[in-house]
């Protein structure tokens, strides 16, 4: 029998990539994944490109690689994602030991690349199929898995904020049938899954069910073993009263939701090209808690774009300051080029740096005092694998918070009750109940 050839691939940025990579592996027949880059026949990087600087990170991971490519030169390095879709050509005329490029969209063509550039041939492939890429990937192994899943429902972005390049690297916003979601659904339960996330880019404007992404999850919740769902990213304007219903009557549904905000400007809302105003944002917060009073909100901002003032900043501080955050994620706007907001005049430097450092600050004290707010409480944990003390395990709670506990290995992949008996910034302490 052959020995399987090795498949290394590096994920950058979201949950969706991380999701991604796992659909690549499974397409790649005859291949078996590593996790050490030395040993592999193929090397794929599975790239973003919302961060800062993004592609010229995956172009000095490149030049980390060419020692392996000059030791082994049958090694065969791509490049996929978000970048890939960018860059396309570019990576090649840039890195000549980039063996194929391949889009977010074009992924499940990635055998037929592979056995291109096995003849020798440069592959480079980032259309936006007309065809669905789900109905070309093969149905999921039912090898055994951990816990918890990624499942994505959505793609792509009709909303064209101006600062977003999402909707020029994943395309117009498609949902996937419900049929399908529900069938790998229950693949990933009977492999051992009892929490599922659902991802879309904007995954609440999901359309594939009748019922909207409320309809899904509703149709989800009665898949037999299927315990927690999740889903993310969402925005605000595509927040509608049957969701906001299903956080407070779907019993499956957990009391964590990340709904990215961006500031607390509306002068700055409108030329991010956002759609909503800070008052409508806070309401929906309003309506959201008053379905699900315990929820946990988690959101997004993005300090110093173009023109923001100190006035504008204050606002975002007062926003932030009203809703209570439980976790945030914050960055100093960075222009990422053929967006609209990377024309505009960019806000000083060290304005920006200290901008987010006072809104980090309130941020982190609010995750502090949430955390705090535990304590006492029993929780739902979801337990996943053994911790760093001996007897102890790690988990996580509805509310998507760390909990760790003693408890015994069987427990692994099953939900038990804790009372949380202590807080730090970033996890709980707790013992059974």
């Amino acid at each position: 029998m052959a020995t399987p050839r090795k498949l290394y691939i590096k994920t950058y940025g979201c949950q969706m990539n991380v999701y991604d990579s796992e659909r690549m592996a499974e397409a790649m027949n005859g291949y078996e994944r590593t996790e050490d880059p030395a040993e592999a026949d193929m090397i794929l990087l599975n790239t973003c490109h919302i961060r800062e600087k993004a592609a010229e990170k995956v172009y000095s991971e490149l030049g980390r690689l060419k020692p392996l490519k000059t030791a082994k030169p049958d090694l065969k390095i791509g490049v996929a994602g978000c970048v890939a879709q960018a860059e396309g050509e570019e990576i090649m005329a840039r890195q000549p030991l980039v063996d194929l490029v391949v889009g977010p969209q074009s992924y499940h063509r990635l055998p037929q690349l592979e056995a291109k550039v096995a003849k020798g041939e440069k592959a480079l492939d980032t259309d936006f199929p007309l065809k669905d890429k789900f109905e070309d990937l093969k149905r999921r192994p039912k090898a055994k898995r951990g816990p918890t899943a990624f499942l994505t429902v959505q793609e792509g972005c009709d909303k064209f904020c101006s600062f977003c390049v999402v909707p020029y690297t994943r395309g117009a916003e498609v949902s996937r049938p419900a049929d399908r979601i529900l069938q790998e659904a229950r693949d990933l339960v009977e492999a051992g899954v009892r929490e599922i996330t659902l991802l879309g880019q904007n995954v609440n404007a999901y359309h594939g069910h009748d019922g909207g992404l409320a309809g899904l999850i509703r149709a989800l919740s009665e898949v037999d073993g299927l315990d927690r769902i999740r889903f993310t990213t969402s925005h605000p304007n595509d927040m509608d009263d049957a969701l906001i219903a299903a956080h407070g009557d779907c019993e499956k549904l957990m009391p964590y939701l990340h709904l990215p905000v961006q500031a607390g400007s509306d002068r700055v809302l409108k030329a991010m090209n956002r759609k909503h105003t800070a008052e409508s944002y806070v309401r929906l917060i309003e309506r959201l808690r008053a379905a699900r009073p315990d929820l946990a909100l988690s959101g997004d901002f993005i300090v110093g774009f173009p023109g923001e003032t100190e006035e504008d900043f204050e606002a975002t501080l007062r926003l932030v300051e009203e809703v209570r955050y439980a976790s945030a994620f914050s960055f100093k706007y960075s222009p990422r080029p053929g967006t609209p907001a990377a024309e505009r005049a960019d806000v000083d430097e060290d304005v920006k740096s200290e901008r987010l450092q006072r809104l980090q600050a309130l941020l982190s004290a609010q995750q502090s005092a949430a955390q705090e707010a535990m304590v006492g409480k029993e929780v739902g944990v979801l337990f996943e694998k053994p911790g760093r003390m001996p007897g102890q395990m790690v988990g996580k709670s509805d509310h998507l918070m760390a909990v760790h506990a003693e408890a015994p290995q069987h427990l692994a992949g099953q939900i038990a009750r804790v009372r949380i008996t202590g807080a730090a910034p970033h996890s709980l302490a707790g013992e059974l109940v």
